[in-house]
């Protein structure tokens, strides 16, 4: 067994008692963010564990960063990426709306589905950045200051962009919905 001078031990437990206290607060948002991103929450629940080795890891450069919770939020964004484009990963579609009730006729339920499923396809058309912000304030359900914080950026910017993302998708399900109905 390793012994180790008491003033090197100190140390490390000090290191691991500051780690505690400015990592281990953020694990909400990633799990919220690695849960939307895989869909489930197991997976999400080992993304935040690997989030924490490599924070952990790189532990001595972290005063380096702004941002610990954007840089926390990047590599969750990375790890999820690389999980979900591995081969052994199957991924389960993202439900956006609640379940639909048992009134609702096939062909309405139908529309509804297709609907959702096109809004699903706009959002994923969007720069990376508007995608982000409008997921983390409609499916995460964050508030602008805390998406501000997550990813570096000023409350106006996060306004700004999700303004752009909803102007976007909304103009994009009309002009599809006006092409749709000419053709009918």
């Amino acid at each position: 067994m390793l012994h180790l001078p008491p003033c090197i031990v100190l140390s490390i437990s000090m290191e691991l008692k500051d780690f505690k206290e400015t990592v281990l607060p953020l694990r909400g948002n990633l799990l919220c963010q690695a849960k939307r991103m895989l869909g489930d929450k197991e997976d999400a629940e080992d993304i935040v564990q690997e989030v924490y080795l490599k924070l952990w890891s790189i532990r001595d450069g972290l005063d380096c960063y702004d941002s610990l919770s954007a840089l926390a939020s990047r590599i969750t964004h990375n790890l999820c990426v690389n999980r979900l484009r591995s081969a052994s990963y199957r991924q389960e579609p993202l439900e956006i709306a609640p379940p639909m009730q048992d009134s609702v006729t096939p062909d309405v339920a139908l529309e509804q589905k297709e609907g959702i499923q096109r809004i699903e396809l706009l959002i994923d058309s969007l720069p990376d950045a508007q995608r982000h912000i409008l997921r983390m304030k409609h499916l995460d359900g964050l508030e602008v200051e805390e998406i501000a914080e997550l990813t570096g950026s000023s409350a106006e910017a996060v306004r700004m962009n999700l303004s752009r993302a909803r102007r976007k998708v909304r103009d994009a399900f009309l002009k599809q919905e006006q092409y749709k109905n000419m053709h009918i």
